[in-house]
């Protein structure tokens, strides 16, 4: 009924209906048909039919003066709503977790910033998993499976993770040769991972161990922090440790064993129109983690 009536409106704006069916690209019988379907659902005539004269009738009017102002706020909102889809500058809402934002993506951020200046980024950093609606949020960054069906999401690659330890601690404990050597050795754990999946891909073997914690950190820089200081053994993510594996500030043990794999995703409400700041920021940490090897499914 609406496009009937946004119809009916450009008919009387044109004073004619062969003239709105010239402005709207329609054929004239088309034109004629809807105007009298409109008719026939409201159960009266709005126009009166004569070829000299266009004029309408008293309930046609009535009903365009109640009518058009609506129609052209409505109209105009949709105008401006999609102006607003299309600009790579305005407000962009975006919720990522802590731990990886401030360490291995920091750089990403202030890429994207100085990218696209005229886009104002708003990064919202959290652990948990807000909802995005009524957070207002345009586009999220998260970690781990996506099982919420009123999300959209696109996956953007995958933080590996590895057993890792300080050399010093190593020296003085020893180096594990196997996975059951694990159980003499001081671990480190948290509630991300309680508990270790590890698989071998030279082998293809799975194996399932569970760490009686030593220390138990609910924050992965903590515990990689920890790790650093020669506390004991953690299975941590590979965007965590990266830096201090390069400087031998950690050391991998019992590779090529690794750790579960968490995909990392862009996500956004299946109600709300994905912006153009919103793509575009969206297709940029695509391109950056696309490059960054760490971010990928190799360890």
């Amino acid at each position: 009924m609406f496009d009937d009536l946004s119809l009916f409106t450009h008919i009387v704006k044109n004073q004619s209906l062969s003239a709105a069916a010239e402005y709207l690209k329609l054929p004239p019988a088309t034109v004629t048909r809807r105007l009298k379907k409109l008719e026939a659902t409201l159960g009266y005539q709005l126009i009166h039919r004569s070829a000299r004269k266009f004029s309408l009738t008293s309930e046609g009017e009535a009903y365009y003066q109640s009518c058009a102002p609506l129609l052209e706020q409505l109209e105009a909102a949709t105008r401006n709503l999609n102006q607003d889809l299309q600009q790579l500058q305005g407000p962009l809402r975006v919720l990522a977790p802590t731990n990886i934002s401030i360490g291995l993506l920091q750089p990403m951020w202030s890429a994207f910033i100085k990218s696209y200046p005229a886009i104002q980024l708003h990064l919202l950093l959290n652990n948990e998993r807000e909802d995005l609606l009524s957070a207002q949020i345009d586009l999220a960054l998260r970690i781990g499976p996506q099982e919420d069906s009123q999300l959209y999401q696109k996956r953007l690659g995958s933080v590996s993770t590895v057993l890792v330890a300080a050399p010093d601690y190593l020296q003085q404990q020893g180096t594990p040769r196997v996975l059951a050597d694990l159980e003499q050795h001081h671990l480190i754990t948290g509630n991300i991972l309680p508990v270790w999946d590890l698989y071998n891909p030279e082998t293809k073997i799975r194996e399932r161990f569970y760490p009686q914690p030593g220390t138990f950190v609910n924050d992965i820089t903590l515990a990689t922090q920890m790790a650093v200081d020669g506390i004991g053994i953690a299975l941590l993510p590979l965007s965590e440790v990266s830096n201090a594996l390069q400087t031998n500030q950690l050391i991998r043990i019992l590779p090529p064993y690794h750790g579960p794999q968490r995909d990392i995703f862009a996500v956004w409400p299946s109600g709300r129109l994905l912006s153009a700041r919103a793509k575009c920021l969206r297709d940029f940490m695509q391109s950056y983690m696309a490059k960054t090897a760490v971010l990928q499914d190799h360890v």
